[in-house]
C-alpha cells in the first residue's frame, strides 16, 4: 500500500496534468458539439487578430445575418492575439492549414505579405469588378464592388501583383481632441484655434497656469505612440512634401529611399534642406508643449493624464474615439478639431505650408480568401455581404469604426474622423536600413530629448549616411537583384496564363503580362542604371533638376503659348 502511495505521489503532477486535459477537452468537445455547426454544414474559417469584444460581436451578427439567408454556412470566428498573429498567419499558410478566410496587412514586412499574396492568397479581381449582389435596391446595385469604395478599393488592390488581393472594410483616422471646459478656464477660448500660431500661443498660456496641486497644467497630452502615429504624420512630415522635386528622378511623385541616397551623394539634396529644416523646427516647438519624459510614455499614461484634466489636448485615433468620450461623459465637455497648420503667410513655415496632409485610409481590417480555402466561392459571398452598403454600415457601427463603403452613415463623432484623401505626403526618406536605420533613431530621439540641434544633428548625419550609405544601398540593390528570380518565376506563371487563355479574357491576360515586365523588370533595370550612374560620374553642374526647366525650354513653351493664343 506504501508503494502504491508512494508511486502515486511521484506521478501525482503528471496525473493532475493529464486529468485536467481529458476535461478540458471532453468540455470542448460537448461544447461544440451543443454549439457548433450542424453535421453536413458548410464551414468558413475567419481568422483575425482583432480580440476587442466589440468586433467578435459584429462578426458574429454578420455571421448570423448571412445564415438567416444561408442556413447551410457557418462562419467560425479564429481570433488571434496581435502579438503572435504574424508567426501563426505564416505557419498556418506554410503548413497548407489557414482559414478561409484570413485579416492581412500588418504584423509581418510588406515583403512577406507580398509573397504570401502570390503564394497562397486567391487573385479578387474578377469578383471585385462585379455587381455586389447584396447591394440590391440601394444607389450602389449597378456598381462594380471596387466602386462602392470611398477610395476605390485601393487598399485591397497589390500593386506588384497587379491585381486585388483582400476586401476592406473600415476607414481610420486622427484628430484632435481637447477639454473644452479647461480651455475656456485657462485661455478664455471657446474653440480651440485651428492656425498653428495660435495653437502654440493657446499652448503656451495653458502651461503658465497651475492645478489645484500646484502644478503646471500640460498643454498637449502626448506619448511616444501619439508622436509618430499622429503628430510627425499629420503636423510635422507634410512640410517637407516640397523637397522631392529636388531628387525625383523617376518623376513618380515621391522621394524613395534610393532616391534619398542619390541625391545625397550628388549633392543635389541634404539633410539641412529648408524643408526638413522646418519640420524640425515645428517638432521642436510643439513637442515642448508635452509633458515631461514624453518619449519614454505609453498611450495609456497620455489617456491617463487627459482624463485627469491636466492637460487640455490629446491626439486620438477613430478607435480611441468612443472610450475618451465615454471617460469625459459627465465630467467635462469635448471638443474636436484637425491638426493645426500653419497659413501660407507664415514667416517660418508659410513656405512648406502647400497643402493639408494626405490620410491614407486604414487597412488594418481587410480580409483575403486562402488558396486552401474548400469553399472559396461562399467565403467570397460572406466577404460582399459584409462590404454592402447595409452590412458595412452594422457591422462599423456595432464595432465603433468607421465604414469604408460609400453613402454609409456613422457615429457623428465619428464621421470628423473620416481621412482627408487629398494633400501633401512627406518626402523625407532617410535611412536605408541597416545602420543608417540605427544612426537616423539614435539622432532623432537624442534631437527629441534636447541632447542635439538641428544643425549638428544634420552634419552628423549627412557624414554617416554619405560615409555608410553606401553598403546599405548596395545592400539594398542586391535584394532587388535576387527579388528577379522569383519575379521571372512569377512572369512565367502569368505569361502561361496567357498563352492559355483564349477569347476577350486572353488580352487582359496579355495587358497584365505586359505592365508587370515593365514594372518589375524593364523599368527597375532602367532606374538602377541610372541611379549607378548618376553615384559613379555625378551630376554635372547646371544640370535642371526632375522638375526644373532651362531657359531655352521655358522661352520654347512662352512662343508655343503665344502662337496658340487667339488674337
Amino acid at each position: 500500500m506504501n508503494s502504491l502511495w508512494q508511486k502515486i505521489r511521484a506521478y501525482f503532477p503528471l496525473i493532475v496534468i493529464v486529468g485536467a486535459f481529458a476535461w478540458s477537452a471532453v468540455a470542448i468537445g460537448f461544447y461544440r458539439q451543443k454549439n457548433g455547426p450542424p453535421k453536413g454544414s458548410t464551414v468558413i474559417r475567419f481568422g483575425h487578430w482583432q480580440l476587442e469584444s466589440s468586433v467578435r460581436e459584429a462578426v458574429n451578427e454578420m455571421a448570423k445575418k448571412y445564415r438567416e439567408i444561408h442556413p447551410d454556412v457557418w462562419i467560425v470566428q479564429d481570433p488571434i492575439p496581435d502579438s503572435i498573429y504574424g508567426q501563426w498567419a505564416s505557419t498556418q499558410l506554410m503548413g497548407g492549414t489557414a482559414p478561409d478566410i484570413m485579416q492581412v496587412g500588418a504584423l509581418l514586412p510588406d515583403p512577406i505579405w507580398l509573397s504570401y499574396y502570390n503564394r497562397y492568397f486567391t487573385p479578387l479581381g474578377r469578383s471585385v469588378n462585379q455587381i455586389n449582389p447584396y447591394n440590391a435596391g440601394t444607389a450602389l446595385e449597378k456598381m462594380p464592388v471596387r466602386k462602392t469604395y470611398k477610395d476605390g478599393m485601393k487598399t485591397g488592390y497589390v500593386t506588384e501583383l497587379q491585381d486585388f488581393y483582400s476586401i476592406p472594410f473600415s476607414v481610420f483616422g486622427c484628430r484632435l481632441f481637447y477639454n473644452k471646459d479647461l480651455l475656456k478656464q485657462l485661455t478664455s477660448l471657446d474653440e480651440a484655434p485651428r492656425e498653428y500660431r495660435a495653437f502654440l500661443a493657446a499652448c503656451e498660456k495653458i502651461a503658465r497656469q497651475k492645478n489645484p496641486q500646484n502644478q503646471n497644467y500640460v498643454p498637449i497630452a502626448g506619448s511616444g505612440y501619439h508622436y509618430g502615429m499622429m503628430w510627425d504624420s499629420l503636423m510635422f512630415n507634410p512640410l517637407t512634401y516640397e523637397a522631392f522635386k529636388t531628387a525625383d528622378f523617376n518623376r513618380d511623385g515621391f522621394l524613395g529611399t534610393d532616391e534619398m541616397f542619390v541625391g545625397v551623394r550628388t549633392g543635389r539634396i541634404d539633410f539641412d534642406h529648408p524643408a526638413y529644416r522646418a519640420k524640425f523646427q515645428m517638432m521642436r516647438e510643439v513637442t515642448d508643449q508635452f509633458q515631461t519624459g514624453w518619449t519614454g510614455l505609453g498611450r495609456d499614461e497620455a489617456v491617463f493624464l487627459f482624463a485627469q484634466q491636466k492637460a487640455v489636448f490629446i491626439g486620438a485615433a477613430s478607435w480611441d474615439a468612443l472610450g475618451l468620450l465615454q471617460q469625459a461623459k459627465g465630467v467635462f465637455e469635448l471638443g474636436l478639431m484637425d491638426f493645426p497648420r500653419p497659413v501660407k503667410t507664415d514667416p517660418e513655415f508659410g513656405p512648406f505650408a502647400v497643402g493639408p496632409p494626405y490620410e491614407s485610409v486604414g487597412a488594418v481590417f481587410r480580409f483575403g480568401i486562402t488558396r486552401f480555402s474548400k469553399h472559396p466561392d461562399v467565403a467570397m459571398d460572406f466577404l460582399l455581404f459584409m462590404a454592402s452598403q447595409k452590412h458595412n454600415e452594422e457591422l462599423n457601427n456595432i464595432i465603433g469604426w468607421i465604414p469604408a463603403v460609400t453613402g454609409t452613415k456613422m457615429d457623428p463623432v465619428l464621421a470628423a474622423f473620416e481621412p482627408h484623401l487629398e494633400g501633401v505626403y512627406a518626402s523625407l526618406s532617410p535611412t536605408l536600413g541597416g545602420e543608417t536605420q540605427v544612426k537616423w533613431d539614435q539622432l532623432v530621439s537624442a534631437f527629441q530629448v534636447k541632447q542635439t540641434n538641428f544643425d549638428d544633428m544634420a552634419k552628423s548625419y549627412s557624414a554617416f549616411y554619405r560615409d555608410k550609405g553606401m553598403a546599405d544601398f548596395m545592400e539594398q540593390q542586391r535584394g532587388w537583384r535576387r527579388g528577379l528570380a522569383q519575379s521571372e518565376q512569377f512572369l512565367a506563371g502569368i505569361r502561361a496564363k496567357a498563352l492559355a487563355t483564349i477569347g476577350p479574357e486572353s488580352e487582359t491576360q496579355w495587358v497584365k503580362y505586359r505592365a508587370l515586365t515593365a514594372q518589375r523588370q524593364v523599368w527597375g533595370e532602367v532606374d538602377h542604371s541610372r541611379q549607378m550612374r548618376l553615384i559613379e560620374k555625378g551630376i554635372e553642374p547646371g544640370t535642371p533638376g526632375p522638375y526644373e526647366y532651362s531657359p531655352q525650354v521655358l522661352e520654347k513653351i512662352r512662343a508655343r503659348i503665344r502662337a496658340e493664343t487667339p488674337r
